[in-house]
């Protein structure tokens, strides 16, 4: 497709491209210089002691999940309504999932009153989703999971740069372990990519060693002379970020606040836009839109019939929209529908639709959006 109005669009500098080409230039091209700085500029950004940087999000989740002793006969509770990695990572340690459900229709992050309801003693983590890069009600499932004695894992993946309310701290900072993707679609986009972050330095140094074999020491450390040799100390992984990625980062770093800055504004024009829409309903509050680093821009729609025909009709006049479904639709996950009340994230997946956002989306498209939206949802339109 042609799309007139992608859902998102990438910017490569000719910046970005000489960074890379630097990098490539140098002839180190694994796990080096550059992805410490990488790590060191992003530690400091959401304010953590430890940033380490890994293959993908996916990569980030399995470590995060595998650092704080997620194994077979434990639980994880982990969100309905989110991106099937989520899921997957306590699986792939042999842990169970249970899935819960959302806070409302219109705030679909985890319910703390819902967590507090599926712990039991075999609960040992949560993993709490920022979703579309609105926070989480993460202090209160801090303070649940301090009292209850449970590991509390940030899932921020599509919310790099998002603010907690009070305005003090980043997402990712809260929780014992935060996990962030460089995924293409996401806000600092390197293709593939990720980084763990964390206070706690016995977690720092797990997911250091597993994301490199649990090898004693790295490539770049022999390189420079640090050690001859290397022991293995336990069974990882290779989930290192390699320099060119890294060297993207960095350059796509240095912009990514204007970039936020740019989605927070066609999320305003959007809000505005579309709140005197009939047939359209508008999801969280002016608030949190504020402290997003919007990832997507949701809207829910009558019900998953009426959203099937938006998307439609918005394709034919060349606008793309996507839709995630709920965990519990998907087959592998069909088997935990029904064992408790996932309502709101039913409810969400079969509503919502996400339109196009990114720092380049210019006034004149963004009208052309809420325009064609008004004359489907138009009740001479059907």
């Amino acid at each position: 497709m042609d799309w007139k109005v992608p859902l998102v669009e990438i910017e490569v500098t000719d910046a970005d491209v000489e960074s890379v080409l630097d990098c490539l230039r140098s002839g180190w091209l694994t796990m080096g210089p550059r992805t410490q700085t990488l790590e060191e500029l992003l530690a400091k950004r959401i304010g953590v002691k430890h940033a380490i940087a890994v293959s993908s999000g996916t990569a980030a989740l399995h470590l995060a999940c595998r650092a704080v002793g997620l194994g077979p006969g434990d639980e994880a509770i982990v969100p309905a309504f989110t991106f099937v990695a989520s899921a997957h990572a306590p699986r792939y340690l042999g842990a169970d999932v249970v899935l819960c459900d959302s806070t409302s229709a219109v705030e679909p992050g985890l319910d703390p009153a819902a967590v507090e309801r599926l712990i039991t003693p075999r609960t040992k983590a949560v993993v709490a989703v920022h979703m579309w890069g609105y926070p989480a009600r993460i202090a209160e499932l801090r303070a649940l999971c301090d009292e209850r004695g449970l590991a509390l894992i940030e899932d921020c993946a599509e919310a790099i740069d998002a603010t907690l309310p009070g305005g003090a701290e980043k997402v990712g900072s809260v929780g014992e372990i935060g996990c962030f993707s460089f995924f293409s679609k996401k806000q600092l986009a390197v293709g593939e990519g990720g980084v763990v972050t964390t206070d706690d330095d016995e977690l720092a140094a797990s997911v250091r060693s597993l994301r490199s074999h649990a090898m004693s020491s790295v490539t770049w450390e022999r390189h420079r002379g640090h050690g001859l040799g290397y022991d293995v100390t336990d069974i990882g992984y290779n989930y290192r970020l390699d320099e060119p990625r890294a060297a993207l980062g960095l350059s796509r770093l240095a912009r990514l606040g204007a970039d936020i800055g740019a989605r927070r504004a066609v999320a305003r024009a959007y809000r505005e836009r579309l709140n005197s829409v009939g047939g359209v309903e508008l999801l969280y509050d002016d608030d949190l839109v504020e402290l997003s680093s919007h990832f997507a821009f949701p809207v829910l729609v009558g019900d998953r019939e009426g959203r099937d025909r938006l998307r439609a009709e918005l394709r034919d006049v060349g606008i793309q929209t996507t839709c995630y479904p709920a965990l519990h639709s998907l087959t592998e996950y069909r088997d935990l529908a029904n064992a408790t009340d996932l309502t709101n994230a039913s409810e969400i997946a079969d509503r919502h639709l996400a339109l196009p956002i990114h720092a380049l989306l210019d006034l004149e498209r963004l009208d052309y959006v809420v325009e064609q939206i008004s004359a489907a949802l138009a009740p001479a339109a059907h």
